[in-house]
């Protein structure tokens, strides 16, 4: 498994122990929780949708993409699909490699890619009852920052 979409809840346990491997000296982990707030707005939940032919084939283009550009052996990325609830996981990568800048750098791409090509929406449902899909296409361009100012 390289790449794949889960209507489940990911277990992040598994997912580590499949990139898991001797010849590794390093695991680099990004996992993608669901908060409380965003841009201003108090958040109950989210919900994802996917259109899984076109983000399996692309995820896994861009797994490739990263175990091909950096020195890493082993790197998987799983993203959740529907309705979450606060503190769930929505996203997890996983890298192993002999050493762990390429593993930072190859998880980085990864989570990178994932967020600006794959088409995965995302509806967040407010505390005030509102709710809008949200395009954070720019979330993974340099320097920008949801940070409250």
């Amino acid at each position: 498994m390289k790449f794949s979409v889960s209507h489940t809840a990911i277990d992040v346990e598994a997912a580590k122990q499949a990139v898991t491997d001797v010849h590794c000296g390093a695991l680099a982990v990004f996992e993608g929780w669901i908060r409380d707030h965003n841009e201003g707005q108090q958040v109950e939940r989210l919900e994802y949708e996917v259109y899984r032919p076109l983000a399996e084939k692309e995820g896994a283009k861009i797994i490739d993409e990263a175990l091909a550009r950096f020195a890493v052996r082993h790197a998987l990325c799983i993203h959740r699909e529907g309705l979450l609830e606060l503190g769930d996981c929505a996203v997890i990568v996983c890298v192993s490699a002999a050493h762990r800048d390429a593993a930072f750098d190859a998880c980085r791409y990864i989570i990178d890619q994932t967020k600006t090509r794959l088409p995965i929406w995302k509806k967040e449902h407010y505390i005030s009852g509102i709710s809008e899909w949200v395009n954070c296409e720019h979330c993974a361009a340099a320097g920008h920052s949801h940070a409250e100012q």
